[in-house]
This record gives structure tokens, C-alpha cells and sequence, in this order.
């Protein structure tokens, strides 16, 4: 009986060396210790890992959207010493390309599981966006101005940098409330980093159709709700949320920039800097 219990229970410890560092690693190096804190930063790496390739490919858009609309008249003449412009549209340039790196920085933190850097850049962001808004409508106002002492109309440039500033603000503000729902988090700052991107596609004169340059510009957003069909068989209604006001956007300055109620409002704003 005792030999049969000892044929039982007997193990290889061949066996026990192989199986314990395969359990109690996670690919990288041995974990002391399996538990439920370290089993959820695993579960959030991996699935990371896969997503990465899209979500920082369409930052990398972006970015590349941004060089592409703004080469010929800024980042052309920077890169070859010819560039003439005032100090405000260099502050502004500033400004709006930091915006992009710190986008493609913080979706490179949510994207490989550094979730508590990601909620630490994200807290300068709350700031930095903020700032975006300010430095785009100053440009906006001064600019305008600027036009109207020359004699040259202005409400139309001053409406449309009040427009995406505000399309931007209410989807950076959305982002920042729903900054604990990560599904609904990134998606809404998506749409407000594609917000950013009419400038640029729409200097994109070597596209002779006006729909093709608003077809960049909403790029990032379609391949977006292209990878939700893939993934998720759905289509997030932020994007829907966002497409309908990229498309209010699009043609309130047709209907708005042009009215006498406008031109009074325009009028009062730059007077301010005038």
C-alpha cells in the first residue's frame, strides 16, 4: 500500500522547474508573485500591444497631415533658412505641433500599459490644452485685426478660428469628464485632435477638390470608425458625434461669417488688439 502511495505521489522536479517560471512570468522577466494588481496591468499590456500599431499609426498621420498642409508656406521656409514670419505665427506653429507630439506621446503610454504616466501627462495636458485654445484664438483676433487695418476683410479668418476652437473645446472638455472611461476617453480626444487638422488640409492646394481636402482632414476619424466596424462590429458614437460636427463646422462660415450680426462681433473682438 505504502509503495503504490509513493508511485502516486511521486513528481518529477524536472517538471516543477519547468512549469513554475512559465507561470509566474509574463514574458519579460520572473514575477515574484502572481496577483490580481499584477494580472490586470498583464491583461491592459497585451491588449495594448495589439491595438498599438493603429492608434499610433493614425497619430503619425496626423502629424503627417499637419507637415504636409503647413510645408509649403511654414515648414518648407523653415527647414531651407527662407521663412519670413512674424513672431505670433511661430509661437502659434509652436504651440500646435507640441499638440500633436504630446498626442502621439500620451496614445504611446495608453498603448504599451503605462497607465500612471499616461494619467501624469495627461494632467499637463488639461493645461496644455487649455493653452491651444488661447494661442488659436489670439492668432485668430490678431490676424483679423491685422486684415482690417489694412483694409481687407477679416470676419471670415476671425469665425473660423473661433469655430475650431470651440469644436476643439468641447471635445477636449468631453475628454477631460469622461478621462475615467477610457473607451469613451479616446475617442473623444481623437476627435478633438482631428479638430486641429482643417488648417492644414485645407492649405492642401494641390488637391483641386475642395471634398478631397476635407476628406484628409477627416481622415483620422473615418479610419477610426473603420477599425470599430473591424473590431467591434459597431461604430462608436463619438465618431458619429464628431463627424456631425466637423460637418456643421464645415459649412457654418458660408452661413454665419458673413452677416451683419457677425461683423459686429468681429468688429468688438479685434478692437481689443486694434
Amino acid at each position: 500500500m505504502r509503495s503504490s502511495c509513493k508511485r502516486f505521489v511521486q513528481v518529477d522536479p524536472a517538471a516543477i522547474a519547468y512549469t513554475v517560471p512559465r507561470m509566474a512570468t509574463s514574458g519579460i522577466g520572473m514575477a515574484p508573485a502572481v496577483t490580481p494588481h499584477a494580472r490586470r496591468r498583464d491583461v491592459v499590456t497585451r491588449r495594448g500591444v495589439r491595438r498599438r500599431p493603429f492608434y499610433i499609426g493614425v497619430s503619425l498621420l496626423m502629424g503627417l497631415i499637419a507637415i504636409v498642409g503647413f510645408w509649403p508656406t511654414y515648414f518648407g521656409p523653415l527647414v531651407f533658412g527662407t521663412i519670413s514670419q512674424p513672431l505670433l505665427i511661430h509661437v502659434h506653429a509652436t504651440v500646435f505641433a507640441g499638440w500633436l507630439v504630446l498626442f502621439l506621446t500620451q496614445v504611446l503610454l495608453a498603448a504599451t500599459g503605462r497607465v500612471a504616466w499616461h494619467v501624469r501627462l495627461g494632467r499637463i495636458g488639461i493645461g496644455y490644452g487649455v493653452l491651444v485654445v488661447i494661442v488659436g484664438l489670439l492668432t485668430g483676433i490678431i490676424r483679423s485685426a491685422h486684415r482690417m487695418q489694412l483694409g481687407l476683410p477679416g470676419e471670415h479668418l476671425l469665425f473660423v478660428a473661433v469655430a475650431d476652437m470651440t469644436v476643439f473645446s468641447i471635445f477636449f472638455g468631453a475628454a477631460i469628464a469622461f478621462r475615467r472611461k477610457p473607451q469613451i476617453h479616446k475617442r473623444l480626444m481623437m476627435v478633438a485632435a482631428t479638430m486641429l487638422l482643417v488648417a492644414a488640409a485645407s492649405r492642401m492646394t494641390f488637391l483641386p477638390l475642395l471634398q478631397m481636402r476635407q476628406a484628409i482632414w477627416v481622415s483620422p476619424i473615418l479610419l477610426a470608425m473603420a477599425h470599430d466596424v473591424r473590431a467591434q462590429r459597431a461604430i462608436h458614437p463619438v465618431y458619429v458625434i464628431g463627424l456631425a460636427a466637423f460637418f456643421v463646422r464645415a459649412i457654418s462660415p458660408g452661413i454665419i461669417a458673413d452677416t451683419d450680426a457677425w461683423s459686429a462681433v468681429a468688429h468688438w473682438l479685434t478692437a481689443f488688439v486694434a
